[in-house]
């Protein structure tokens, strides 16, 4: 593998110096990933193409741009980009910079039939071609037979939606996404075509860690951590009630089979998904959909949380809420909501302090990775493999 210093200089690091032949070694004799894989700008540039390039990463959700005419714009490792709802209400994602001058099209969110370029006012259909180039040829002048339209259209970034989130695969070379996700969505085909309504402002959070992205989904992952760090979620979802999950090369996770909501007295509860088998009655599950999807599905309501690495250091997570109902977004279910909500909240804000704790550890030299234990990390275990194989490829 190759890092680069600086512009002039490239640097052979040998995988034995980063040590991933111990990552992918047997749990019980596996180290996990080396320090310098939470610490390292170099090993990050590398680990931006390698992992988040290369495959499909999730950069935001439909729910963001649902009319027709809906702009998002937004910024993924550095690079800008714009999500739109086309005319036939399908989600796009470009590039979002003019072709012409490479101006930044839009500066912040915003519903429009064309997209204007604020600089020479070059305009863009919804699907991206290229519609208008006002005064290309002198003024008054609004053709050249030297440019064809046709050529400079937005760069239109590959991309698919699936249970909401919006997934890209900006290197282009990533296998088509259905086959990416073929085992999470023959897992949870269940609720793969029911209707998934967004709660509203109060079912979305956010959390800024002072951490490694790496160290997040590793937490998600395992239930190892319930009694120490989320004790009283321990009390009716213990450590025994849950079980693994682990799909190598695709998704890892956990479950609980005690899954039993009851965020009112009064008895109200959310409405159900229609036509679930019985495993969900009491079924719940926690899976990290590599790279940077956390996802929870429960009889009554499903979440992604998005992660997005700020750089080597800093991560922020956003956390989406849906419902099963439209009935449930309306504002007689309000106050429920916002318990769900903030139940939610306070269990990743127990997260917090432990993901930036192992950051810290990762300053540590003498640190080689850490042990697995083979009965309860199996599930973190299999994300660090996935990891090292992204950098071994």
């Amino acid at each position: 593998m190759e890092l680069k210093r600086n512009r002039n200089e490239t640097v052979a690091v040998a995988e034995s110096d980063l040590d991933l032949a111990a990552v992918l070694k047997s749990v019980e004799r596996a180290h996990g990933l080396p320090n310098a894989f939470y610490t390292d700008p170099e090993i990050w540039e590398e680990e931006k193409r390698k992992v988040f390039l290369a495959n499909w990463a999730c950069v935001g959700f439909g729910k963001d741009v649902p009319l027709p005419g809906d702009l998002m714009p937004l910024e993924f490792l550095g690079i800008p980009l714009l999500l739109a709802r086309d005319k036939s209400g399908g989600v796009r994602v470009f590039q979002n910079v003019c072709r012409h001058r490479g101006m930044i099209l839009v500066q912040k969110p915003k519903r429009a039939n064309i997209i204007t370029c604020p600089y020479h006012a070059w305009c863009y259909r919804l699907d991206g071609s290229l519609k208008g180039t006002p005064h290309l040829g002198g003024p008054g002048v609004h053709k050249d037979p030297r440019i064809d339209p046709k050529s400079y259209g937005l760069f239109e970034v590959r991309s698919h939606v699936w249970m909401d989130m919006i997934f890209v695969n900006l290197s282009g070379e990533a296998p088509d996404f259905l086959d990416y996700a073929a085992p999470l969505i023959a897992r949870w085909r269940e609720f793969e075509s029911r209707p998934l309504v967004h709660g509203g402002p109060e079912s979305t959070l956010t959390f800024e860690l002072d951490s490694n992205w790496k160290l997040a989904v590793e937490n998600f992952c395992e239930s190892y951590h319930l009694p120490v760090v989320h004790p009283s979620l321990n009390t009716y979802s213990r450590l025994e009630d849950h079980y693994h999950i682990q799909e190598p090369g695709h998704f890892s996770g956990q479950g609980t089979t005690v899954y039993n909501p009851q965020l009112d007295e009064s008895g109200r509860a959310f409405a159900l998904f229609p036509g679930l088998s019985s495993k969900w009655e009491t079924g719940a599950e926690y899976i990290a959909l590599y790279p940077n999807v956390l996802l929870g599905v429960h009889k009554d309501h499903t979440f992604a949380i998005r992660i997005d690495p700020l750089g080597q250091i800093g991560t922020r997570e956003t956390v989406e809420i849906y419902y099963a109902d439209p009935v449930m977004a309306g504002p007689d279910w309000a106050d429920l909501r916002a318990a769900n909500a903030e139940t939610w909240r306070g269990v990743f804000a127990e997260d917090v302090g432990v993901v930036e704790g192992m950051q810290e550890g990762r300053r540590a030299p003498a640190f080689d990775g850490g042990v697995f234990s083979p009965a309860m990390d199996g599930p973190t275990q299999c994300f660090h493999q996935w990891v090292a194989g992204c950098f071994r490829a």
